[in-house]
């Protein structure tokens, strides 16, 4: 058998070079050379199936102290036996309660930005594309919601429906919907004056076929790109707002009002009380670094 020439060679180098590449298969290959968003995502995948798992890995009930009545066993240091990080003020076992601490969180931290995804994004995309009166309206409603801090304006509409689960997901969806809603109306604006929208219109398409073809295939992707950068902001202010009493209610492990519990117990064992802290930090971290990785992956002009 006759050996292939240089020639030949070269051009079927050039031939592969000249072929091109899925921008989603570019965006892999980015992927799997970011080291540091492959951590992030190694570590949620981790906290999410242990958060799932809670009940499978919990070694005691969280709600429930392991020896009731036993005043030496509250506030056990990690490492005690039979308590591998300890037990809190009321002699609960903090593992427990980390674990089902983090299915609270991460419900009240997601859910909302779900939420505000699809109502952001349909405002958005609604008012940038119909512009005129209705964009007009639309927005200066979503811009009265920007005179107020989110976290402030979360802890008044907490504050009026009262604490509990249901109403934190309530508060922090109307929270998160307005950045959403200006992100999607910003991009279907700059989209809608592009040759092939104008081209599709005159060629008979109705609005909401060019919206459903055109408009949300060219912006989907980057407004869940950005909805993925406030997960992070999310679980902060879900944890603040337990921390205030205007979250999950006691004695529901979450890990916001696990710091509000702990708070006195920092003056008889510093480590206990910010395990909470700690897995409040690497979670809303890791978040935001796998949306920065996942943003440059993405990103068409690198």
């Amino acid at each position: 058998m006759s050996q292939p020439q240089p020639a030949e060679l070269v051009q079927a180098a050039e031939a592969l070079a000249s072929k091109p590449i899925s921008h989603w298969k570019l965006a892999w290959w980015r992927l799997r050379r970011d080291k540091v968003t492959l951590v992030a995502a190694v570590v949620l995948a981790l906290i999410i199936i242990a958060a799932l798992l809670a009940p499978v890995l919990s070694p005691y009930d969280p709600n429930i102290a392991s020896m009731k009545g036993n005043i030496v066993n509250r506030v056990a240091p990690i490492g005690s036996p039979g308590h591998v990080l300890g037990t809190d003020e009321q002699g609960r076992d903090m593992l427990s309660r980390i674990l089902y601490g983090g299915r609270m969180t991460l419900l009240a931290g997601v859910v909302p930005i779900v939420i505000a995804l699809f109502a952001g994004s349909f405002l958005g995309i609604t008012a940038g594309f119909m512009g005129g009166p209705l964009n007009m309206i639309i927005m200066r409603i979503n811009d009265m919601f920007y005179a107020f801090p989110f976290i402030l304006l979360a802890i008044a509409i907490s504050g009026a429906l009262g604490p509990g689960i249901n109403n934190t997901l309530i508060s922090l969806s109307i929270v998160f919907t307005p950045p959403i809603t200006r992100v999607a109306e910003s991009m279907t604006t700059s989209v809608r004056a592009m040759d092939f929208v104008e081209s599709a219109r005159a060629s008979g398409a109705g609005n909401f076929t060019i919206i459903r073809y055109h408009i949300v295939a060219n912006v989907a992707g980057s407004i869940v790109i950005y909805a993925t950068t406030l997960v992070g902001v999310s679980i902060i202010a879900a944890a603040g707002l337990s921390f205030l009493g205007l979250g999950v209610s006691p004695p529901n492990a979450e890990w916001g009002i696990m710091l509000n519990s702990l708070r006195q117990s920092i003056y008889i064992d510093i480590w206990v009380p910010a395990l909470p802290g700690l897995m409040i930090f690497i979670t809303s971290m890791s978040f935001n670094l796998l949306s920065d990785g996942l943003r440059d992956a993405l990103d068409v002009r690198l």
